[in-house]
């Protein structure tokens, strides 16, 4: 089997995407990072613990609650937003 040369053989980075040619003129789009500067895992020894914590925290903690924010951050969602067409 003869071995093709790197420029016969074009790798998948090589290859135009085609989100490439159909993303021309598209606004610019930056994700802001959401992720937690630093995550702690804190354990209750029982409910009373919760109850002293969610004060102490100014924060409700509901039974199904798994993660706060500190200080309080409300949820932030995107999905209701949509680029359009200015012609349209």
């Amino acid at each position: 089997m003869k071995k093709l040369s790197p420029k016969q053989n074009p790798t998948l980075l090589d290859v135009p995407s085609l989100w490439q040619e159909e993303w021309q003129d598209m606004p610019e789009f930056v994700m802001e990072d959401l992720r937690p500067y630093r995550v702690i895992n804190v354990r209750f020894r029982n409910e009373e613990d919760v109850k002293e914590f969610s004060r102490r925290m100014g924060q409700p903690i509901t039974p199904k609650q798994r993660a706060l924010w500190f200080p309080a951050m409300e949820h932030r969602r995107a999905s209701h937003l949509r680029y359009t067409n200015s012609k349209e």
